[in-house]
């Protein structure tokens, strides 16, 4: 065991893992700065916005419960109780499927739209704050396009839809 913590030793002097702990540090202080926002404004977390982002870009503003935990990388436990929240506050309703009564669509409400619409304008206003601040567009464009190397979704459009 101690052969393996030595044989790592200089990685962790690498600039791999520098990057790699930068990112990581960067991503909490992202995340959690966007998350206060998004809960002092609107009452909702970063997790609750996307919910309503995934729902509303979605045919008929639905989703079956199991792809929309694939969709926020969660667990299937994880999705029912990040839902469950929405759906007490009315953002979100539970849907059967009508072919398989094992299957359940979680379907945004138009209350769940409008909530969106409304946290849309901080919660872009706060990812321009941080990365317009600390990059130029020049720098923007080249680190989305290295961050979209260590993606496999290819999801770009973070829009919320106009109907």
């Amino acid at each position: 065991m101690s052969r393996q913590v030595l044989s790592a030793q200089p990685f962790l002097q690498r600039p791999a893992f520098t990057a790699f702990a930068n990112f990581l540090r960067a991503h909490s202080a992202v995340t959690r700065s966007l998350n206060a926002d998004l809960a002092q404004m609107h009452g909702l977390t970063i997790n609750d916005y996307e919910v309503l982002l995934h729902l509303a870009r979605s045919e008929e503003r639905a989703l079956r419960r199991v792809d929309l935990a694939e969709r926020l990388v969660l667990t299937a436990s994880g999705v029912t109780r990040l839902l469950e929240g929405l759906e007490r506050a009315g953002y979100v309703a539970k849907r059967p499927c009508p072919s398989d009564a094992r299957v359940t669509y979680a379907v945004l409400t138009d209350a769940g739209l409008e909530k969106l619409r409304e946290a849309s304008d901080t919660h872009i206003a706060g990812v321009r704050e941080v990365f317009e601040n600390h990059f130029s567009e020049e720098e923007l464009e080249t680190f989305a396009s290295l961050l979209a190397r260590l993606s496999d979704s290819g999801e770009t459009d973070c829009s919320v839809p106009e109907d």
